[in-house]
């Protein structure tokens, strides 16, 4: 009996097109295709690429003669996992297609041979015990060091089979590689060695796409830096590393360990106890020391940025200094003229803006409240406008050497300075300091951003990777007005769990993730949008700032990417979904 022709379901690398198409695999094809494999197919007259979703038997829907061949096997794609795990995130983040996670998924040219699995080698030394007990435990969240060494921490999960390493920076995956290889561990450095990777290695490094890479007998997922921004998507679909991590570890029996000096609220909610933290002793040793400079109680009222401990560093010409001033998508803070008292959200702490009509307006949640200051009733009010335009020259004047501007703009490395003045780019663009300074932390604290807090402590973060531990004479300056903020105390005791705690009390009582589900909705057509969503979805905006955005809750990401994916979109909209909005 002759068998059936086979037929596949193909999705067109073609953006705007989200629907599969049934095409005929060839006889000859029909050995050789796989599921996930990229093809080439007539679609509207002319050839594209796409990926092969699904092979079946032809049922007889479709008459035999109606259906084009595919013309050719372009190579190798996206294993039958993965396709699975994008099908499960094109839900998750409300995509209204498979094809951008497939993008990812992919390799940067076509794999026509994957090379043979060679012999694993034995996982090098030392293992880091922590990494190991948590792992033993069915994995979890690692707290570490700022500069803590992420090659045990490989080497320990090595033990247990072949591992993802997802890291934020393309320099970082390069250098994690180069180290591991020098162990003699199998290594695929993806996207480049993409087929490498397909065709079976030990550890496979790279950054956020990694976590989409092929890994045949994937028995660990490790996300290092899990607080770092770069590991989400910043275009829409907005998925992150993490989360893609935690699925992709589920769905294949496999473990998962989160790693970060200082975990988000939502790892360590993921995560339900599984921490795995280092001694008191060892974290103060870890972390640098932090001076804070409490401009409330020191400083007299003067638009000048530098204080006397500031300066006192700049001007000390043995040591390296590092100024943070991140002037632009700041927050707009005024203060009270009588106290000083920062003006802040009574709900959610975020700074507020005053409006036309005299009243205070969060930005964050929305409140909206008389221009009172809170602290002493008083009702005028300042802009703290710091003088960015003659910043470098200004400490330049101040310690008498030359400062050197230095911006994510230039690709170029800054020149050697003893003095660098830049945005928070310049933390990832000098290599060593000897203190770091912020010069107003506090329009990251304030900012009227659901992460405000993590995103600050992220910059601490770095800045402290910057100068080291306190024994190698590591130092953070910190200029503010909130002294007592749970961020600038949980770095100043080098404990990053006390701002989690306040965190996230503050995201359960707001209905924030991961204790809801939230979207920002932009764009064309976002009010007639937002307008047909269910009641029962808590909708927020437009927000104030935002031309015609609006934040929609609820309750878990199942039911926020079923509805945003379900309701019918606007004619002629040009919507911008983000779920989980990094800046929101």
């Amino acid at each position: 009996m002759t068998a059936a022709p086979l037929v596949a379901k193909v999705l067109p690398d073609v953006t705007g097109i989200d629907k599969e198409f049934d095409y005929l695999v060839p006889d000859e094809m029909g050995p050789l295709l796989q599921l996930g494999d990229i093809v080439r197919v007539s679609l509207h007259g002319r050839r594209v690429g796409g990926w092969v979703l699904d092979i079946a038997e032809h049922d007889g829907h479709v008459a035999i003669d109606r259906l084009r061949p595919i013309a050719k096997i372009t190579g190798r794609g996206p294993q039958s996992d993965v396709v699975a795990l994008a099908r499960w995130a094109r839900r998750r983040w409300a995509a209204r297609g498979l094809r951008p996670f497939l993008v990812a998924a992919s390799p940067l040219r076509a794999v026509t041979t994957v090379p043979s699995r060679r012999p694993a080698e034995p996982a090098p030394e030392p293992r880091d015990p922590g990494a190991a007990e948590l792992m033993a435990g069915g994995g979890g969240v690692l707290v570490v060091g700022p500069g803590a060494d992420l090659v045990p921490i490989v080497a320990a999960a090595m033990m247990h089979g072949p591992t993802i390493v997802v890291v934020p920076g393309v320099d970082e995956s390069r250098l994690l590689a180069a180290r591991l290889r020098r162990c003699n561990v199998h290594v695929s450095l993806v996207p480049d060695e993409w087929a490498a990777a397909n065709g079976g290695v030990q550890v496979v490094v790279g950054t956020r796409t990694a976590v989409w890479s092929p890994c045949p007998e994937l028995a660990v997922v490790i996300v290092a830096d899990e607080h770092a921004e770069a590991l989400q998507e910043e275009r829409s679909p907005t998925w992150h590393a993490r989360d893609v991590a935690v699925e992709r570890a589920r769905q294949a029996g496999a473990l998962v360990v989160l790693v970060s000096p200082s975990p988000t609220v939502t790892a360590l909610d993921w995560a339900a106890g599984s921490v795995r933290r280092p001694s008191v002793a060892d974290s103060r040793a870890a972390w640098p020391l932090v001076d804070l400079v409490d401009r409330t109680r020191d400083e007299p009222w003067k638009t000048s940025m530098l204080t006397s401990p500031l300066i006192a560093a700049l001007r000390d010409q043995e040591r390296t200094v590092v100024c943070v001033h991140n002037a632009k998508g700041r927050a707009r803070i005024v203060a009270c003229r009588t106290c000083r008292a920062l003006a802040r959200c009574e709900r959610c702490g975020a700074a507020v803006h005053v409006g036309d009509d005299r009243r205070f307006s969060c930005g964050r949640c929305g409140l909206d409240r008389p221009a009172v200051c809170q602290q002493c009733g008083g009702t005028g009010f300042a802009n703290l406008r710091p003088g960015v335009a003659r910043l470098r020259e200004e400490i330049a004047a101040a310690a008498s050497r030359q400062a050197v501007v230095v911006t994510g703009d230039d690709d170029d490395p800054p020149p050697a300075a003893g003095v660098y003045v830049g945005t928070e780019a310049v933390l990832h663009r000098v290599d060593r300091a000897d203190v770091v300074a912020f010069l107003d932390i506090d329009a990251e604290l304030l900012a009227p951003r659901y992460r405000a807090s993590e995103q600050a402590m992220a910059l601490l973060v770095r800045a402290a990777r910057l100068v080291g531990p306190r024994a190698g004479g590591g130092r953070v300056l910190v200029q503010t007005y909130l002294p007592r903020h749970e961020v600038l105390r949980a770095v100043l005791l080098a404990d990053p769990g006390r701002m989690a705690r306040v965190e996230s009390s503050r995201r359960e009582e707001l209905r924030l993730p991961p204790y809801a589900a939230l979207a920002s909705v932009s764009g064309a057509g976002a009010a007639e949008f937002a307008a047909a969503l269910p009641r029962e979805l808590v909708t927020v905006g437009p927000r104030p700032g935002a031309a015609a955005q609006f934040l929609v809750r609820a309750p878990d990401w199942e039911q926020l990417g079923t509805v945003l994916i379900t309701t019918a979109r606007p004619a002629r909209s040009r919507l911008r979904i983000e779920v989980d909005p990094p800046r929101a």
